[in-house]
């Protein structure tokens, strides 16, 4: 990797004195740019970069959110409506890494409009001389689905195939990690409730991936030119219901798990939803798990090592000991 990020990258007047090379003696670090750095996903990037000596910018929509890291790093709002101060932004940045997306549509926050903000924001990397776009997407993404979240999701990936940026794009299903949401969630669940409803069969798939391996796949593919899409996925799939037992065990919660007609899982979600103030379970989640789309079929061996099993013998006891607010942490916490 050269000094400079990319040839259409601006130095500054004091750094054009020099050649591409920096002189001997001088050690440049190398900037990355990482949507909500300080979020789930983006702070395993992120600390991954600093840990090797890389500088990370955080744009994100909650700037005054506590910083989880030893090293300073830069935080600048997210700035969707003028995309040029976007560029100014991501101006030095080698690579941008996006974790941005949402999980479910509230109020104004809709999946269509992510869809046009992340296509301002690879416009705006473009226009900055980003070298490269890391993308986290989903597996099975498809222009033709009924669902927002996974329609939404191929929009993304055309939308930067066509940016003309060199890319990565990985395609995790459920990434499981201390500050997962999902997991937890279940766990609280199994501990606070005499029953537990499974939705249909309980026979549909998933294939988690840990967080940790979810960031050392993205750092791999960072330094590449080549345009690479990927299943990030782990060694092992389950059915939900496989899932839901191996957490009621490693967990030692006591729930007993009941089979139910759909509606009425979605029913007990919603009621649920109600008493915790924040929204447990969309309809629209609930078909795309069902629909088997949480899973790889790409055929390709998945490049997540770490077994959920292993992870839950060192991690289970402590899951679920609190519920996590979707809309707290997305929506309604501007610090901490």
């Amino acid at each position: 990797m050269g000094w400079w990020p990319h040839p259409a990258a601006k130095p500054s007047s004091a750094a054009a004195r020099y050649e591409r090379q920096p002189p001997r003696g001088i050690t440049v670090t190398t900037t990355h740019a990482v949507t909500g750095a300080t979020g789930y996903t983006g702070r395993y990037i992120a600390r991954r970069l600093l840990d090797r000596g890389d500088n990370v910018r955080s744009l994100t929509g909650h700037p005054h959110r506590t910083s989880p890291f030893d090293r300073p790093i830069e935080t600048i709002p997210y700035n969707f409506e003028d995309p040029d101060a976007l560029a100014l932004s991501l101006e030095g940045a080698d690579t941008l890494f996006n974790t941005y997306w949402i999980r479910l549509a509230y109020k104004a926050m809709t999946h269509e409009r992510v869809v046009g903000q992340l296509r301002t924001l690879f416009g705006a990397a473009k226009a900055a001389g980003v070298r490269r776009v890391v993308h986290i997407s989903i597996t099975n993404a498809s222009a033709d689905s009924p669902l927002p979240y996974f329609r939404g999701k191929a929009m993304v990936e055309d939308a930067l195939r066509e940016c003309g940026l060199s890319y990565a794009m990985l395609k995790p299903t459920v990434i499981f990690g201390r500050e997962d949401i999902l997991l937890n969630n279940i766990v609280w669940m199994l501990r606070k409730f005499p029953v537990f409803p499974i939705p249909g069969s309980g026979n549909y798939r998933l294939q988690p991936i840990y967080a940790e391996d979810m960031a050392d796949l993205a750092i791999d593919v960072c330094d590449r030119d080549d345009d690479i899409e990927l299943d990030a996925v782990g060694p092992d799939v389950f059915t939900y219901s496989d899932l839901v037992r191996l957490l009621m065990q490693k967990s030692g919660a006591t729930s007993s798990l009941i089979h139910v007609p759909p509606f009425v899982a979605m029913l007990g979600a919603r009621l649920m939803g109600m008493a915790v103030k924040d929204i447990v379970l969309s309809w629209d989640e609930m078909e795309g798990l069902a629909g088997d789309l949480l899973v790889s079929k790409s055929g390709e061996p998945p490049p997540g090592k770490t077994h959920l099993t292993d992870w839950l013998d060192e991690n289970g006891a402590g899951l679920g000991m609190s519920y996590s607010s979707e809309l707290d942490r997305h929506y309604r916490q501007q610090a901490g």
